[in-house]
């Protein structure tokens, strides 16, 4: 299996140093939690492919990746990364950080937690591992429930992307065309 990336420490600075960028502090929990969200998205987007050569267990905390966990166990690690990542990858990773960059951990657990994936591999014991296919069908699930958070994210049966307003309403997004002079 191809990656998108070489390393999911690639990912997991790509997100600290955004976070930086923004002075707020990455707290570990909502690293992992993001990690899983990218994870599982980019297989939605991109037919199956993973995004990282990451392994997800779930956790009585949540998703997490034992390798990042270990290694940003004392802070942020010293290893090499890809400073330049693909543009698609880049692009890709912004977008998570737009939808769910700005959530506090708690928000972001909840959201992780109720996944029915985390809670398959849950229940089958602390440290199971989760894997991608279940991680794609239980997000796309998900995303066809009308009032889920995580399908404020994803597109209509039609193909437009939905967002929310302010207050929470969905809005669907289309591109502009412009009109013809009559």
């Amino acid at each position: 299996m191809t990656f998108a990336v070489n390393s999911t420490f690639d990912v997991a600075i790509w997100f600290a140093d955004q976070a930086l960028n923004e002075n707020e502090y990455l707290q570990p929990q909502k690293m992992h939690r993001l990690l899983y969200l990218a994870q599982a998205f980019y297989a939605i987007a991109y037919g199956g492919r993973k995004l990282m050569p990451a392994v997800f267990v779930a956790d009585e905390q949540g998703p997490l990746e034992p390798t990042v966990y270990h290694a940003f166990s004392r802070g942020r690690p010293d290893v090499d990364v890809e400073l330049f990542l693909p543009t698609d990858v880049e692009m890709f990773l912004s977008s998570i950080w737009r939808r769910f960059g700005h959530l506090k951990p708690d928000q972001l657990a909840r959201l992780t937690t109720s996944n029915t994936a985390y809670s398959i591999a849950l229940r089958k014991g602390n440290r199971t591992e989760i894997l991608l296919d279940s991680m794609v069908t239980a997000f796309k699930a998900e995303s066809e429930k009308k009032d889920s958070k995580v399908a404020r994210h994803f597109r209509d049966a039609d193909g437009h992307r939905v967002m929310v307003t302010q207050s929470g309403a969905p809005v669907k997004v289309k591109s502009w065309m412009p009109g013809s002079k009559t």
